[in-house]
């Protein structure tokens, strides 16, 4: 099983790759995973993982910077509907738009749009910054086996509101409900970052390495 990790210039790649690498080495999978940003080869994967750090629009316009990529993505995730893992920005351009700073498209991949985080406490600090528990808000491969009270490690000031409640996979809690994990037949997206919640994201990488959409 061949796995992309796709580089175009955000995201953590090398802590992602290892954590990716882990996971399958200790599920037994044997996947191959690999950082590329040559379409050709995102495109062909058999499991693709967009990340994504910083500014929506940034990493919306760095997509679009390598020729092919959007294509590519396309390509893999939709026509061919390959499981497709996106990881905080990576998760958030899966929606229609994104409204940090300024008023941006996204893939248009899950209904909904990307809004800042209002906490109802002020006293809580922008960026939500931290472990948080994730609560489901129902059965999917991916959460399978993950203890009550997961907690997992995020960093950000902005989240993926969807249009349709059954997009949720699982909440978290900062001052009221922040969206933690999206899906949609093969598409899937984290706000937090499985990569470095330790043996809970090593867990939920592992279920999407065998993960049969």
């Amino acid at each position: 099983m061949k796995l992309a990790i796709v580089d175009y210039g955000s995201g953590n790649l090398r802590s992602a790759e290892k954590a990716f690498l882990r996971a399958s080495a200790e599920s037994g999978i044997g996947a191959e995973v690999r950082v590329s940003s040559r379409p050709e080869e995102i495109a062909a994967a058999d499991r693709v993982v967009l990340p994504g750090v910083g500014a929506f629009a940034d990493c919306r316009r760095g997509i679009l910077a390598v020729p092919g990529l959007l294509d590519a993505l396309e390509e893999a995730a939709i026509r061919r509907a390959r499981p497709f893992l996106g990881i905080c920005v990576g998760m958030q351009l899966m929606a229609e738009c994104g409204r940090e700073f300024e008023t941006v498209a996204g893939l248009g991949w899950i209904g909904g749009e990307v809004v800042a985080i209002a906490p109802s406490d002020p006293s809580l600090k922008i960026p939500h910054m931290g472990w948080n528990e994730i609560e489901p808000c129902r059965e999917h491969p991916l959460l399978f086996g993950l203890p009550p009270a997961s907690h997992v490690y995020f960093v950000h000031s902005y989240h993926l509101l969807p249009r349709e409640e059954r997009d949720l996979l699982a909440l978290t809690d900062y001052g009221g409900p922040i969206t933690a994990i999206v899906g949609r037949g093969n598409l899937a997206g984290t706000q937090f970052h499985p990569e470095k919640s330790q043996k809970i994201g090593l867990s939920f990488i592992g279920n999407f390495l065998s993960w049969r959409p």
